[in-house]
């Protein structure tokens, strides 16, 4: 599985060999889009390398021979590109981690050692042993403020939140998330609205099944990349069980006691965005006999923009339930998601294939995976 820079540098890397009107993707074209990123790890060891990447991209893009008229199709990867990719997945595997991002890219290409990509590098001191070093500091230093600086701290704050719900940013930086494939559009807008001033709760509404918590999961991934903007960067996702929250509130006032001290923690932690899946749910949850619900707890502090929510539910239930309480509709921002179609269906499941594979001990076809999602778009309705 790619980091989300990762596939952007891919995509960077086939506009690149376009502008060139190159037929393939070639490990030059790969290193300009490295060198084309402003953040993340990668642009991190450049910069303690002190690499002039502007130097380095005219001196790249000079050598990059530009065809005379431009390819019937878009480029498709070169032999070189393959091989760096292919040691870049390899070299993932060896640091124990389930994401290759923008460093394995560049260690693959230093890797490979052949090719005016790695000349390049290594004519500017950017060796392999460097880069390894530089992105095992970064690394070490990342994981040691989220786990103890970080995480550990921030848990500390929110000791009811914690014990009522689950840390994805935790899962994600500890690869513990399923990758997610796709979804980019969704993930996009949901990344939209957590950045505006007010009004900023996206509710993800469609149908059972479709992936709603898939792309929570995302963004959760996302955040822990470093691929999102500034304001959201290390900011924790927390999904809400709400099951936990209503177990064992047999007397009145309980409910509300949990609620009301989840909701003053999330206010002295602004970092947290919680995430209720089944939404809909708020209303009337905890209401016995004269109680306030759930819903109505929270509406205050919504109101204030004094925390931030990620919600999920089905479109019956959005309207049964959301758009029936003005007030609560009012605080958020609704994102449809939509059931993907086959192709995007066989994507999915070849991201996930790997996984399931390693837990069931078999061997997953790629025909079998194309026919199931042929069947499932035809006879599941």
């Amino acid at each position: 599985m790619f980091s989300a820079p990762a596939r952007r540098v891919f995509e960077t890397a086939q506009e690149e060999a376009k502008r060139f009107n190159q037929r393939y993707i070639t490990a030059e074209h790969l290193l300009l889009a490295l060198l084309g990123e402003k953040e993340g790890v990668v642009a991190q060891v450049f910069t303690n390398l002190k690499v002039d990447v502007r130097e380095m991209r005219t001196a790249l893009e000079f050598s990059i021979n530009r065809e005379a008229t431009p390819g019937d199709r878009p480029p498709s990867l070169g032999p070189r590109a393959k091989k760096a990719i292919r040691l870049a997945v390899d070299e993932a595997r060896l640091t124990e981690l389930n994401r290759v991002g923008t460093e394995h890219l560049l260690i693959g290409l230093l890797r490979d050692g052949e090719g005016t990509a790695a000349e390049l590098l290594n004519s500017n001191q950017i060796t392999l042993d460097r880069v390894r070093d530089e992105t095992q500091k970064l690394e070490t230093g990342t994981k040691r403020s989220r786990r103890k600086g970080g995480a550990d701290d921030k848990k500390k704050r929110t000791p009811m939140l914690d014990s009522m719900g689950v840390d994805l940013t935790e899962l994600a930086s500890d690869g513990k998330l399923d990758p997610v494939i796709g979804r980019d559009t969704e993930l996009e807008r949901v990344i939209q609205i957590l950045s505006r001033r007010t009004k900023n709760n996206p509710v993800l509404v469609g149908d059972p099944g479709v992936g709603k918590t898939a792309i929570v999961e995302k963004l959760a991934t996302t955040i822990v990349d470093g691929a999102v903007p500034d304001m959201l960067k290390g900011r924790r996702v927390v999904a809400l069980d709400m099951g936990s929250l209503i177990a064992g509130t047999k007397y009145r006032g309980e409910f509300e006691e949990r609620m009301t001290k989840i909701i003053a923690e999330l206010k002295a932690n602004r970092e947290c965005i919680l995430f209720i899946e089944e939404i809909h749910t708020l209303v009337g949850a905890g209401a016995a006999e004269g109680a306030v619900d759930a819903a109505n707890i929270l509406k205050p502090a919504l109101v204030r923009g004094e925390l931030q929510v990620v919600g999920a539910t089905t479109h019956d239930d959005y309207r049964k339930h959301i758009e029936r309480d003005a007030a609560l509709e009012r605080r958020f921002r609704p994102v449809k998601v939509e059931p993907p179609d086959v192709e995007e269906t066989v994507k999915i499941l070849h991201g996930v294939k790997k996984q399931y594979e390693d837990h069931h001990q078999l061997t997953i076809a790629d025909e079998a995976i194309e026919i199931a999602a042929q069947l499932a778009d035809r006879y599941i309705v």
